[in-house]
């Protein structure tokens, strides 16, 4: 029988995950990092969850920061709907960054907010997402390659590899 996770109500297949630890996954979609526990707000996680969250999310940024060729990071928890919060599932991304990727660094949000439900749909979008966002076409344009599950598993088994 196949593995697979609940993110809010999407099923996601093991090989999108590239993290586990007692409380939390790390999945290759955005780059989330979520309790295994199907928690909706930030607020009615346990404080061992939070921990375990954002040590994930340290670990995380340290590796992807490096992988994909950035200079800081975003680390975005959109906690409710009022807060842009498109998955009912409480998680908080992990977004690699560089010099001139959005004109307007607070664009992150939006784009995040924009393309979170499709990229659960088309998960074989990220990469391009990551890698190519570029301010001139930001992150969703129609250049952007479709990924495979097994691209995406390649993806998350070399995370997990450099993760340790």
């Amino acid at each position: 029988m196949t593995t697979v996770y609940k993110f809010g109500p999407h099923t996601i297949s093991a090989g999108q995950v590239f993290l586990k630890t007692k409380y939390s996954l790390g999945l290759v979609n955005l780059k989330p990092i979520l309790p295994r526990r199907n928690v909706q707000r930030f607020l009615d996680l346990s404080p061992e969850e939070v921990s375990d969250m954002f040590q994930s999310a340290q670990r995380i940024g340290k590796v992807i920061e490096k992988e994909y060729g950035a200079t800081s990071l975003t680390i975005a928890c959109q906690d409710g709907p009022t807060a842009g919060q498109t998955v009912p599932h409480c998680h908080v991304h992990v977004i690699p960054r560089r010099l001139g990727d959005f004109v307007n660094n607070d664009d992150i949000y939006e784009k995040i907010t924009a393309n979170s439900a499709e990229l659960l749909t088309h998960p074989e979008r990220l990469t391009a997402v990551l890698a190519n966002t570029v301010a001139s076409k930001g992150v969703d344009n129609e250049e952007r390659l479709a990924r495979t599950e097994m691209e995406m598993a390649q993806e998350a088994a070399r995370l997990e590899s450099l993760l340790g």
